[in-house]
């Protein structure tokens, strides 16, 4: 006789809720807030004991939706492990952008969700044109994960993001700056074409009379001209040899 496979049940999020709770600790708090991560409802979770309890979840939507639904800072970052970005539709993913309320959540949604989404490249020139904070930072943040993780994309995808770098290159809010920088970096790891023509824009920004500018401009030629953006670019280029 075979034998019968039960399927694996998820936790449900009062069980998530009150593991996560038992885990957050006031040292943790105050920690994170140091590094500008607040929100109105936090345990006090590292990253690390979110990203374990996620794998032993695996991709499960319906709970990713539910877990975001009750505005605790470490539920959201659960459910940016355990979405699944083949179905989150771009109403989904427009609703969890509008609930960004700091950097941490906004980063681990782009870098680990949203640049897997069949949706991203219409929602990076969407965000990055509104005018919320959080939503323009993840409007670069998506564009600056998609330049890393994006393994065989076409440069040309990247070369007319540019455009959009320069035009917001002038915000000067400090999340929405740090992130044109980060995109402007990553697009310039990607290809020895790509960094030379980052590196010209940065140069461009760094003479900018615009402080904003000048301040994404000097950050992004400081890394473009690193010793380990050269190295990585010399990677780059022997793989595609």
């Amino acid at each position: 006789m075979a034998t019968r496979v039960v399927p694996k049940r998820s936790p449900s999020v009062s069980e998530l809720l009150a593991a996560l709770e038992r885990k957050g600790t006031k040292a943790n708090r105050e920690g994170m807030a140091r590094y500008a991560i607040v929100a109105p409802k936090i345990f006090g979770v590292s990253v690390a004991e979110i990203r374990k309890i996620a794998k032993g979840i695996g991709r499960d939507h319906a709970l990713a939706l539910t877990l975001w639904d009750t505005g605790w800072y470490e539920a959201k970052m659960l459910a940016c492990f355990v979405a699944d970005p083949q179905v989150m539709t771009p109403g989904e993913m427009d609703r969890w952008t509008k609930d960004f309320d700091n950097w941490a959540v906004c980063d681990t949604a782009c870098f680990h969700l949203f640049d897997r989404s069949p949706h991203a490249w219409r929602k990076v020139d969407q965000w990055a044109r509104r005018k919320g904070e959080f939503v323009r930072r993840a409007g670069f943040a998506l564009l600056a994960s998609l330049a890393l993780h994006d393994k065989k994309g076409s440069d040309d995808n990247y070369r007319k993001r540019l455009g959009l770098i320069e035009e917001f290159a002038s915000d000067d809010r400090n999340f929405v700056k740090k992130a044109v920088s980060w995109a402007l970096h990553g697009i310039g790891c990607r290809s020895a074409d790509l960094h030379e023509a980052a590196l010209a824009l940065g140069r461009k920004l760094a003479a900018s009379k615009d402080s904003a500018e000048r301040w994404v401009g000097r950050d992004a030629v400081r890394k473009l001209d690193s010793a380990a953006t050269w190295k990585r670019l010399m990677r780059v280029t022997r793989s595609s040899a």
